[in-house]
């Protein structure tokens, strides 16, 4: 019999941290006057009636995964996401506050929405140049990218050959598979809430195994 050699199936390489990035469900509408609280310089909204659907369809889809530690970040938002699953592995989950969302400036507190929403010029020229620090106040790419790669670095220094579970935030979600890829700063924009992606970390490369995997919200 000749030898085969079969298609290569990917594994994880030593000492490698797997994260599955899990965007936080939806949070509570924005509506001008009422704006959102702050929190750490954040808008910090809690889930809407929705998103605790989303987090508990992301529960039901990851309870029998072999997460080590689940991560979130110092707004609300996504502490109520990761609630259910957490409840399901018997886990208190970590903070990791460089994985917060994008600091918005003088838009936080649900402002950037009605901006978007109302195609303001400032808005169209920061999607048109992919750079968030063209809001007012707003942090910019570079300050995203360097706080979100410390944040992420931790993680895999703490979990070597673990699989753990990041709630994090869209702008964040972004930022982390730009850099993982090398794409324009914008290319992964959009994933949805409660959407599962999926990064390996191996020493100082990161490998993208998912984007916005939304089957289990269906």
């Amino acid at each position: 019999m000749p030898r085969e050699y079969r298609q290569h199936v990917f594994k994880s390489p030593q000492g490698a941290t797997d994260i599955l990035l899990i965007r936080h469900g939806e949070s509570q509408p924005a509506i001008v006057d009422q704006p959102f609280p702050m929190k750490d310089g954040h808008g910090d909204p809690a889930l809407h009636s929705n998103g605790h659907l989303q987090a508990e369809a992301v529960a039901e889809r990851l309870k029998s995964r072999p997460i080590n530690t689940i991560y979130v970040t110092t707004l609300q938002r996504t502490h109520q996401t990761a609630a259910p699953l957490a409840k399901a592995l018997g886990q208190v989950p970590k903070i990791e506050p460089d994985l917060r969302e994008v600091c918005l400036g003088e838009w936080d507190r649900g402002l950037y929405r009605v901006k978007a929403a109302e195609s303001d010029p400032i808005f169209l020229k920061s999607m048109q140049m992919q750079e968030w620090g063209i809001i007012p106040g707003a942090e910019t790419n570079d300050q995203v990218k360097a706080r979100v790669t410390a944040g992420l670095y931790r993680i895999a220094d703490a979990h070597p050959d673990e699989l753990v579970a990041a709630v994090v935030h869209g702008g964040v979600i972004a930022a982390i598979l730009s850099i993982a890829t090398g794409a324009e700063a914008f290319a992964f924009m959009g994933a949805a809430n409660g959407s599962i992606s999926r990064i390996v970390i191996d020493k100082d490369r990161m490998i993208v195994r998912g984007f916005n995997d939304t089957s289990h919200l269906d």
